[in-house]
């Protein structure tokens, strides 16, 4: 029998102005009041049962948050949301989920209810700082590649989901493609290589109507190829929707007692970043991790974000006249990458007013302070950036699970759209002094485990702080308790 699980959560939230800091409601998906609030959540679900060849499992979380949105006074304070609802069923190496389910994270604190001690929660793409979309998605675990000797194994995605929010494109469709591999060396190395693709297409478009989704444009939009003669005449220009993802280059290092990781995650949002003329950009991630989870420092995360590059400032086939610094004829360039915004998608990658993956990309009207959840979002204000990141977690006292994060960030906004400064738009790259907004995030949070002496029962904490140019100055603190019980068939 399937072993089932339930849990419930009640959490308070203040902040000392306007929004909660950043690091109180990133990597929640999307599930925390913006500001000031309170927060329910309910789960129910079971886990796969290993002892059979064919499993399933079903998993339901719901959630409510209380607060005030002074952008949209007209709308209600109680916001009640789907946080995942799905079914689960797994076959050898093959595991198909329908509905509504989270991704699952790496490089997870001391207690894996805390979240990541990652920004992006080790994946660029797809971070958990969202609402889940509903779906379907076919996943191959790791497979031996014939004749190599078990050194060599495949692993992969294929899925699709469904947006809905209040967005540019309303009701626009997700398709994920992953392919990865996976080499083994010895019994303590492991290289992996994974290519990540996302597309946003189809949806009603506010000028140019729907946008047709048939078989044949669903098989050019996962190819990458312009739509067909029924497809709306920006698909037929270029590719079908808009279309990103990430590749991946992971090295893991594993020993007795602990294991040591480090990746680099590198975006793309057309040919020139799939072909890695991005470079250097990414974020790059070293983790180190003890396997016992009771000590006072059981895992540690460092990462360094840098996405200024794009593939360049300047987009332009050929160019070269009187007024250009190069010679006629000469220089082909596809900069100006622009990740997460499309000139027709216009809400780009996000969902819900948050950004779907890289944390640190803040959804347009952050730093305004226009920015609300139940309006439409245009797209991301800032990408374009240099970031440090530490994480650390562990057991106080070898009980009770913490997680400490500290953020610090040069944010340079967009090339078109600076935030401060000159702007380095169709300029020759490092031709132009470009000015930062510096930024500063910092977060405790963990939990106290056996309140009252109640098995099951757990108080959970949290204070928060921003400091710098993009956020507001303001300090948030968190207070809840969580009761879980696993009943072992």
């Amino acid at each position: 029998m399937n072993d089932f699980f339930v849990s419930l959560l009640l959490l308070g939230a203040l902040s000392s102005s306007g929004n909660l800091p950043y690091w109180a409601t990133a990597g929640q998906y999307g599930l925390m009041p913006e500001s000031s609030g309170s927060l329910a959540w309910v789960q129910a679900g079971t886990q796969f049962d290993e002892s059979k060849t064919f499993q399933w499992r079903w998993g339901a979380s719901l959630a409510a948050n209380l607060y005030n949105d002074s952008l949209d006074p007209g709308s209600s304070p109680l916001h009640g949301m789907v946080d995942e609802l799905y079914l689960s069923a797994r076959w050898k190496a093959f595991t198909l989920d329908l509905g509504q389910k989270r991704r699952g994270l790496d490089f997870l604190a001391a207690d894996p209810s805390l979240g990541s001690l990652s920004v992006t929660g080790g994946h660029l793409m797809e971070s958990g700082n969202a609402r889940t979309m509903p779906g379907w998605l076919l996943s191959l675990d790791p497979v031996a590649i014939p004749w190599t000797g078990r050194h060599l194994w495949l692993f992969g995605a294929f899925g699709d989901y469904k947006t809905q929010d209040l967005r540019y494109v309303q009701g626009a469709l997700v398709h994920r493609t992953q392919v990865g591999l996976r080499g083994d060396i010895g019994d303590r190395l492991r290289l992996y290589a994974a290519l990540d693709h996302y597309a946003m297409w189809g949806g009603i478009h506010p000028e140019h109507a729907s946008m047709p989704v048939n078989l044949e444009n669903y098989l050019r939009m996962i190819f990458g190829r312009p739509a067909n003669a029924s497809g709306a005449q920006m698909d037929q220009a270029n590719v079908i929707g808009d279309q990103r993802g990430s590749e991946l280059i992971r090295v893991e290092y594993r020993v007795d007692g602990w294991r040591l990781t480090a990746q680099h995650d590198i975006p793309y949002d057309d040919g020139s970043g799939m072909g890695l003329q991005n470079f250097p950009d990414g974020v790059n991630t070293l983790h180190f991790g003890w396997e016992d989870k009771d000590r006072w420092v059981s895992d540690i995360v460092f990462e360094y974000h840098y996405t200024r590059y794009q593939s360049g400032p300047v987009n332009v086939e050929w160019f070269g006249g009187e007024d250009s610094p190069y010679a006629p004829g000469v220089h082909k360039t596809t900069g100006l990458d622009n990740y997460f915004n499309n000139g027709d998608y216009c809400s780009g990658w996000t969902h819900f007013g948050r950004t779907i993956g890289e944390p640190l990309f803040f959804p347009a009207g952050t730093h305004a302070g226009t920015w609300s959840s139940g309006l439409v979002t245009l797209g991301v204000e800032n990408n374009r950036l240099r970031a440090h990141h530490l994480g650390l977690s562990g057991k106080l006292w070898r009980r009770h699970p913490y997680r400490l994060m500290l953020s610090y960030s040069r944010n340079y906004g967009t090339y078109e759209t600076p935030y401060a400064g000159d702007s380095a738009w169709q300029r020759p790259w490092g031709s132009v002094r470009e000015t930062p907004l510096l930024q500063f995030s910092a977060a405790w949070t963990g939990t106290v485990d056996g309140l009252f002496g109640v098995r099951g029962l757990s108080g959970l904490y949290g204070l928060f702080a921003d400091y710098g140019q993009v956020l507001p100055h303001q300090f948030g603190a968190t207070l809840g308790v969580r009761y879980s019980l696993v009943n072992k068939k």
